[in-house]
């Protein structure tokens, strides 16, 4: 498994707080190309300073993913993008995703999409978020509505039989009529894959700010589970398998890159911010942009980790596989979280016991909307 980050973005959403630069169309396109360039250059060389991690992971049958995603991998031209794939290895990748922005592909037009498809990208997942305009608009999205519902058709056209599609819930001000009508527009759509997640303060944000200043008020929990169990009811309606607590697929379009991360396969994560997993370490790039040196020599993000001990393992364990419809052996559990927790959530009906002669514990999908109180609950 191999995760790239993109860390650019041609402006910031309100709500995003993920590690992003702006690389801004007002600027020339010789400035724009330097930026990816020496992008590019540095990650190349961190590809080949762990050539022989990637080399092991990929021995080991765990590599068989790759995931770019940002940031906004979209604004990267082909070329930059091609560089960083061939970088990498020959390779055939059971799903290879990139993640995009409509505006970007609606842009691009065909070509883009072809130039993805022959870089071997079989999957794409696209951040659609709504199909409101005026929300779209609060969330300083680059595209709208009828952008989205292009990008879409192209990327169908293109060949593309995969395609996730991301929506955000939780907002004050969306309504239950304006929230039925998008999840309805998506369903029209018909993608492999949808992923919807709950609107979150995160640090350092936009709405972060507003929040502070009194320009933002949260929606309720009440207004916020309405809402997920608005979209719980219609993707099962049509289809849909809730296999994890903010993503539905058509039965067997799960996402394999991501449902690894879950059940703590190892990844090796390169560029910026990127994070890496082996059993028992974490590691994380810096978050910054390489940067030339006096004589000019490129200098790229550096690489921080921690030892995770066996009881932070443990935990970590319940808190991934817990948020699955796979859930995780009941054993497990029981030896990690105390039997007064687990007995007392078994009686409530927040945890259930799936049969069999190795039994499995999983929280009910009525129950995911909490399932970070049930977690808790579960960690001494």
């Amino acid at each position: 498994m191999i995760y790239v980050h993109v860390p650019f973005c041609r402006s910031f959403c309100t709500y995003c707080g993920f590690y992003s630069e702006i690389c801004s169309r007002k600027e020339t396109q010789q400035v724009q190309n330097r930026l990816f360039e020496d992008y590019a250059e540095a990650l190349c060389a961190e590809i080949d300073s762990r050539r022989s991690e990637i080399s092991d992971a990929r021995a080991s049958g765990t590599s068989d993913t790759l995931y770019i995603g940002g940031g906004t991998p979209s604004v990267l031209p082909l070329p930059v993008l091609e560089r960083i794939v061939r970088a990498l290895g020959p390779a055939t990748y059971e799903e290879f995703t990139v993640e995009v922005n409509p505006d970007d592909v609606v842009a691009g037009g065909p070509e883009y999409v072809a130039g993805l498809r022959a870089l071997g990208v079989n999957r794409v997942s696209m951040g659609v978020q709504s199909f409101d305009d005026g929300i779209l608009r609060w969330m300083n999205r680059r595209h709208d509505a009828a952008g989205a519902r292009e990008a879409f058709r192209l990327l169908m056209a293109g060949g593309f039989d995969n395609v996730s599609i991301d929506l955000i819930f939780g907002l004050s001000q969306l309504t239950e009529a304006v929230w039925e009508s998008t999840i309805d527009e998506a369903l029209v759509m018909g993608p492999e894959h949808i992923s919807a997640y709950q609107l979150s303060i995160e640090e350092d944000s936009a709405l972060e700010r507003m929040v502070a200043e009194g320009r933002y008020v949260e929606a309720s929990d009440e207004q916020c589970r309405g809402q997920y169990d608005i979209l719980c009811r219609k993707l099962a309606d049509a289809g849909y398998v809730h296999y994890e607590v903010s993503n539905w697929a058509r039965p067997g379009r799960e996402a394999v890159h991501n449902s690894a991360y879950w059940r703590r396969v190892p990844y090796i994560g390169l560029g910026p911010g990127a994070h890496s997993f082996s059993p028992g370490i974490r590691s994380w790039n810096t978050q910054e942009l390489p940067r030339r040196e006096a004589g000019g020599r490129l200098a790229g993000w550096r690489s921080e980790r921690e030892v995770l001990s066996a009881r932070e393992a443990a935990e970590e364990t319940i808190m991934l596989a817990l948020r699955t419809a796979a859930g995780l052996p009941l054993s497990t559990l029981r030896a990690i979280s105390p039997a007064t927790a687990i007995d007392a959530l078994l009686s409530e009906g927040a945890l259930q016991i799936v049969p069999g002669p190795d039994p499995f514990v999983r929280i009910p999908e009525d129950r995911f909307f909490v399932s970070d109180d049930i977690i808790s609950r579960l960690l001494p």
